[in-house]
């Protein structure tokens, strides 16, 4: 959604970003963030937080609204899928034991049947405590819904990675170059040996309340940690968008690159991907180092998890 500059008050919860140029990309970290390039994006009005369970439920309450892990999968979708597989439900993280074979890659996570945003464990759990958390299992639909519903959008990757820097441009993380500096916790990460042991230096052992760390430059809650957020960008690598690496031209946002091409080659089900971005409080320095504005990561737009959730723009300048 873009409107007419002039026209523009700002709504409360949410702040005014200038547009300009910045340096997006890293080349310390990954390899799907290189290379770093100069591009534009316009000026917008961003949610100073995720959007939080109380909101979620307003929207739901208003418009009946039925998320994409409350609905069971489609077996004409999924032909090779077994029916006690399309059950609905979604996956959340269990911390493994030490003696479950649990290093084997993502084997900490669980299909929960009965686990979505009202039930982010289960069906035996509530969001009656987590009005103010980030609302989670969240699939892009979902979030593209609620958007609509409040007269947003999903802000592209690049706004999402200018807004997260908060006008420190080319630094590692939001705050700087430290990730804990003089042993501050600025976000909610993963602290210890993941998947292991979590020492919960910063205090939560998953969501926290949105706010409960100090905000970046331009006043952003959350941009790193807690949970990650969707963008509307279709997953690409950065090289397949873009070529002007740090010269003087600034690139225009180009909102990624395109559907059948974001698909994992490796998936038989073929599901679209778009970008998510600013980790969650499963990223740990030993295993993904994902809580800084260049990060990113890709997610099939079916798939909501319980550390996914989003936040949303208004654009003032159209880059469309």
């Amino acid at each position: 959604m873009s409107i007419a500059r002039f026209q523009v008050d700002v709504p409360a919860g949410m702040k005014r970003i200038d547009g300009g140029a910045f340096l997006m990309g890293s080349e310390q970290f990954y390899p799907e963030e290189a290379p770093v390039r100069r591009v534009r994006v316009g000026s917008f009005l961003i949610d100073e937080t995720p959007v939080t369970n109380a909101q979620f439920a307003r929207f739901v309450s208003e418009t009946g609204y039925v998320t994409v892990a409350e609905m069971p999968l489609s077996l004409a979708d999924y032909p090779d899928m077994g029916a006690e597989a399309a059950m609905a439900g979604s996956s959340v993280f269990v911390m493994p034991g030490r003696d479950s074979g649990s290093d084997r890659h993502l084997s900490w996570w669980r299909f929960v049947q009965g686990a979505h945003w009202r039930c982010p464990l289960g069906p035996a759990s509530d969001v009656a405590a987590l009005a103010d958390h980030p609302v989670v299992h969240i699939a892009w639909e979902d979030a593209r819904a609620y958007a609509s519903w409040a007269g947003k959008v999903l802000p592209s990757e690049a706004e999402w990675e200018f807004a997260a820097r908060g006008g420190l441009d080319g630094k590692a993380f939001a705050w700087g170059d430290e990730l804990a500096p003089q042993g501050r916790m600025l976000a909610n990460y993963w602290q210890g040996a993941f998947p292991h042991t979590n020492l919960l230096l910063d205090g939560w052992e998953r969501t926290s309340p949105v706010g409960s760390f100090p905000p970046n430059g331009y006043g952003l809650y959350d941009m790193i940690g807690n949970v990650w957020e969707w963008t509307e960008d279709w997953w690409a690598l950065p090289d397949a968008v873009t070529v002007h690496g740090k010269s003087c031209c600034a690139r225009t946002d180009a909102h990624g690159g395109d559907e059948a091409r974001s698909c994992d080659a490796g998936d038989p089900a073929r599901v679209p991907r778009k970008v998510i971005k600013g980790g969650s409080h499963l990223c740990a320095p030993n295993y993904c180092q994902r809580y800084r504005p260049a990060a990113r990561h890709p997610q099939a737009i079916d798939t909501g998890t319980s550390h996914i959730g989003f936040r949303c723009i208004i654009r003032l300048d159209s880059q469309d």
